[in-house]
């Protein structure tokens, strides 16, 4: 019999119960539902809403009821609905009576507004720490590369001359917001929504101080409607969940790249690659290729909750079920994605004579030579014209600007002398640059301490 069965006079289609119950996959929040009963038994207890005698059936039987689930040997079925009424039907089963008493002074709405937040601040932190050890590969791997010359690309063409290390800690920088993002999100989900009841509050002498220090949560949500109601905090999860899921791609979709023969960067290593049922001599970047196509699941994760939420009245809609099925998704694939990318980045050969040969083409000097002219009182603009010229003539010789000799380069300009030469090495354009912030090795070498300084929660 449903624990709501009273106002009815007839049962639910069995073909409508079937499709309508979540426990299928809510089942999952065992653990999470198990401790806000704990707690809210305390609570009852405490308050004197239930007897001393009845607690202690209750809670000795919610312990049995988990540990019989991570045993196996519980089996959840369509006809209990969701996880909170299949636990409370256990409980009633296994001690009777004092069963029955655990849900007063809550419903089903704040219950699994509690058990969901409970969840996300587990998996925010397990999320967190995928990403630090993601940053921590990223520092170590930028230490090793301060001088490895690359190129660097503007519209996927050749722009200026970068340190393997600086493009690496420009992830750096995009995941660390990623994990300031999470942290925001454990701030705004760290609101007990226990005692909102069904929209309203309830009608006992409850405290929801202690139910919020039991459960390890900072803050009470302030207004019951709001509490049962709100599923910002999920959402906020899935948003920022997408924003590093994009730059997981945007970093994937480099790798394939750099793994072709046409760059030839880096090589993939074999455990993270597959081969050609048709053609021997293919090892394709599949991982970076799923993680690159697992980005858009994410996406539609959000879109889901996004969509769900966007035209409910307050306060509580069935609808609302259908927040878990994107949540989880969402948590899992990110987790799954972190996890296989940091270890095929750190398994990564990278081929710094290749990288080398390719900064010494597609004129990413030219910059440099302008700033050269600007440097000698030439302005900026009429520089930036030589140099157009010049790149030109080189184009049309197929040629160099480095390989023109001096008396080719003054045709352009008298400014140019001696020490042109050596300034225009990928090194030497590196190293002048003098901003903070920017590829020269000193420069980088300070975003790799400041970042190792840095006191990331």
């Amino acid at each position: 019999m449903k624990l709501w069965n009273g106002r009815f006079s007839k049962d639910m289609s069995g073909v409508a119960e079937a499709w309508a119950a979540s426990v299928e996959f809510d089942k999952r929040l065992y653990r999470e539902d198990i401790a806000g009963s704990i707690a809210h038994c305390r609570m009852l207890v405490k308050q004197n809403i239930i007897s001393e005698a009845d607690a202690s059936l209750i809670e000795a039987g919610l312990h049995g009821i988990l540990n019989d689930i991570e045993a196996g040997s519980v089996t959840f079925t369509p006809e209990t609905e969701d996880i909170h009424m299949s636990i409370e039907a256990l409980l009633t089963e296994r001690i009777g009576e004092a069963g029955k008493r655990l849900h007063t002074a809550r419903s089903r709405n704040d219950q699994v507004a509690t058990d969901t937040r409970l969840y996300l601040k587990e998996e925010i932190l397990h999320t967190v720490g995928a990403i630090k050890k993601l940053c921590d590969l990223l520092l170590t791997l930028a230490e090793s590369h301060t001088e490895t010359v690359m190129p660097g690309y503007t519209h996927l063409q050749h722009a200026q001359p970068v340190s393997f290390a600086f493009h690496l800690m420009a992830y750096y920088n995009m995941f660390g917001r990623d994990a300031e993002r999470f942290w925001n999100c454990y701030e705004r989900t760290d609101y007990l929504p226990l005692g909102a009841g069904a929209l309203s509050g309830v009608g006992y002498d409850t405290d929801r101080a202690f139910l919020a220090d039991e459960l390890d949560f900072a803050h009470i949500c302030d207004n019951a409607m709001d509490a049962v109601s709100d599923r910002d905090f999920l959402i906020e999860y899935i948003s920022s969940a997408s924003i590093c899921m994009m730059h997981l791609s945007r970093f994937c979709e480099e790798l394939i790249l750099w793994s072709s023969a046409e760059f030839a960067f880096i090589e993939q290593d074999d455990a993270y690659s597959t081969g050609s049922s048709i053609m021997p001599q293919k090892k394709n970047p599949d991982i970076a290729e799923l993680i690159r196509g697992k980005t858009g699941r994410v996406y539609g994760d959000l879109i889901t909750i996004l969509t769900v939420m966007k035209g409910l009245p307050l306060a509580y809609n069935k609808d609302m079920q259908e927040d878990k099925l994107p949540l989880f998704d969402a948590v899992d694939t990110l987790k799954g994605c972190l996890a296989i990318f940091t270890e095929m980045l750190a398994s990564v050969k990278v081929r710094k004579d290749r990288m080398a040969e390719a900064a010494k083409t597609g004129f990413m000097n030219a910059t440099d030579a302008a700033d050269y002219l600007a440097a000698k009182g030439v302005p900026f603009r009429e520089c930036h014209e030589i140099i157009g010229k010049l790149v030109l003539h080189c184009i049309e010789k197929n040629t160099v600007i480095e390989d023109l000799t001096l008396t080719e380069l003054q045709t352009f300009s008298d400014k140019f002398a001696q020490d042109i030469h050596e300034k225009l090495t990928p090194l030497a354009c590196m190293n002048a640059k003098q901003s903070e912030g920017s590829t020269a090795v000193r420069r980088v070498k300070e975003q790799i301490e400041r970042a190792k300084s840095a006191k990331r929660r």
